[in-house]
């Protein structure tokens, strides 16, 4: 490749990155100035409360317990 070649290919390069830029910036716009609000969380604190009585109740079923139906054996 002739020095001529590569000049060409390095000055149309920089032409298309210099057009892919401001074609960019024209669609999708520059970065705004604009505040935004973000919502936060409450402070986590080390009191536990009781959990909802008709949900964790000592009457519920246990699903940690193995269940058989049937006579268990399988035929």
């Amino acid at each position: 490749m002739k020095r001529s070649d590569l000049t060409m290919v390095i000055l149309i390069a920089s032409i298309t990155v210099v057009i892919a830029f401001i074609a960019t910036r024209a669609l999708f716009g520059g970065a705004e100035a604009e505040q935004v609000k973000v919502k936060t969380i409450d402070k986590i604190n080390a009191t536990i409360q009781e959990p909802d009585p008709t949900i964790f109740n000592p009457g519920a079923i246990n699903p940690t317990y193995e269940v058989t139906v049937g006579s268990g054996s399988e035929d």
